[in-house]
């Protein structure tokens, strides 16, 4: 009788382990991502991407990498990598590159 107490134990446990795994695993956020943001109205991943290549026609990425080498910039070009920062941020916080 004692073996088909443990047997029962231990599958009870067992199955208990496994809920409480599965309950990890749906998505209780643990991970710390706050997930996708939103876009602003009328604003797309492919608005956002266009824009983007467009301030890299422009040169905007080499401003870029100049700006956070510590260059000084001329206002307009600041504006660009300003502006290529913003939408940078917006088109991997709404994970368009995903």
């Amino acid at each position: 009788m004692t073996r088909t107490v443990s047997r029962t134990v231990l599958s009870v446990a067992a199955a208990m382990a496994i809920a409480a795994l599965a309950g990890c695993a749906e998505g209780d956020n643990f991970s710390g991502d706050p997930g996708a943001t939103t876009l602003a109205p009328g604003q797309t991943c492919g608005s956002i991407r266009a824009e983007l290549d467009s301030l890299d026609r422009k040169g905007t990425q080499a401003k870029v990498e100049a700006a956070s080498a510590g260059k000084k910039l001329a206002p307009k070009d600041k504006t660009d990598v300003d502006r290529y920062n913003l939408l940078l941020n917006q088109y991997l916080g709404a994970r368009c590159h995903v």
